[in-house]
């Protein structure tokens, strides 16, 4: 009965009524379009995982310029325990040579409601959304499954397209979402500290024991966000810390220098003018380092 009064609700219901059913198909960050390029994907060089700092700021057009093919299955707010899942489905599928792991601190901070959400849309759902489900035990991803599977059953979004341009953002493919050129106004940020989760951090590991199953190499990276906001963080040198254990760890905020107001569009989000610099010198470290079997 439940189950019926989810799948009427969100076929009738107007969209204000809707507070616990959220299934954000074609949703802010191009989920799907990502899920279908999959399919196109091809002799890929580096795979790319992670929150909104992967898919914004990892260029495949950069990387293919130095003979690097380059898939991004970053998604919004993508915590560890969705990267788990889209690797389960996905990863046999692209079958890379390397994994660029980008490991924001504030994913270990993350509940994942919202990338359990935008993963249940526009992904498929199976048995791994049913655990994912009840990892999160949180309401709307309840309604939200129950409400995928019924348009997965019956097909309802097989004739659907994503529009490529959405207001600032273009897809591009590979994975990238290209933002329209603007900057950040800087601004102060109080002393904070990083809520790193424990739960994460499991969700993590499993992650790292899945590629090390398929005897993929794979290196963590710190996207950087701006000066302003990452000083305003306490514990930055714990978090090293602890990924620093886990195997190659670079952390850009500490590597380079960027300006607040020139390379970013946001806090946290790099603008092009930023992707292109951090890209660049992802690159050179990756070939100083051996770290990619292609030479350049």
């Amino acid at each position: 009965m439940y189950s019926l009064f989810i799948i009427l609700w969100g076929n009738y219901a107007p969209d204000t009524l809707k507070k616990n059913l959220n299934y954000p198909l074609g949703s802010y960050g191009h989920m799907y379009s990502r899920i279908q390029n999959i399919k196109e994907a091809r002799d890929v060089d580096i795979l790319v995982l992670g929150s909104s700092h992967a898919y914004r700021g990892f260029d495949p057009r950069i990387f293919k310029q130095h003979g690097l093919n380059t898939f991004n299955l970053g998604s919004s707010a993508q915590s560890h325990l969705q990267t788990e899942i889209l690797l389960k489905r996905h990863l046999d599928e692209i079958d890379p040579k390397l994994i660029i792991y980008e490991v924001y601190a504030g994913t270990f901070s993350s509940d994942g409601v919202e990338s359990s959400l935008d993963i249940i849309a526009n992904d498929k759902n199976d048995f791994e959304s049913i655990k994912m489900a009840l990892a999160q035990n949180h309401i709307k991803v309840y309604n939200a499954l129950i409400y995928g599977f019924y348009r997965d059953v019956f097909r309802k979004n097989i004739n659907y397209k994503e529009e490529l341009v959405k207001g600032e953002d273009t897809y591009i493919e590979g994975g990238f979402v290209e933002k329209e050129l603007r900057y950040f106004e800087h601004m102060g940020f109080e002393e904070n500290g990083w809520n790193l989760k424990g739960r994460q951090y499991e969700y993590f590991e499993r992650v790292l024991l899945l590629i090390k199953e398929r005897d993929i190499p794979v290196i963590l990276v710190q996207a950087p966000i701006t000066e302003s906001m990452y000083t305003s963080f306490r514990n930055n040198s714990e978090f090293d810390a602890k990924m620093k254990q886990y195997g190659v760890y670079y952390n850009f905020n500490e590597l380079m220098e960027l300006d607040d107001e020139v390379h970013f569009y946001n806090s946290h989000h790099l603008n092009q003018n930023g992707v292109e610099i951090f890209n660049t010198k992802l690159i050179e470290i990756l070939f100083e380092k051996g770290e990619s079997t292609n030479t350049p």
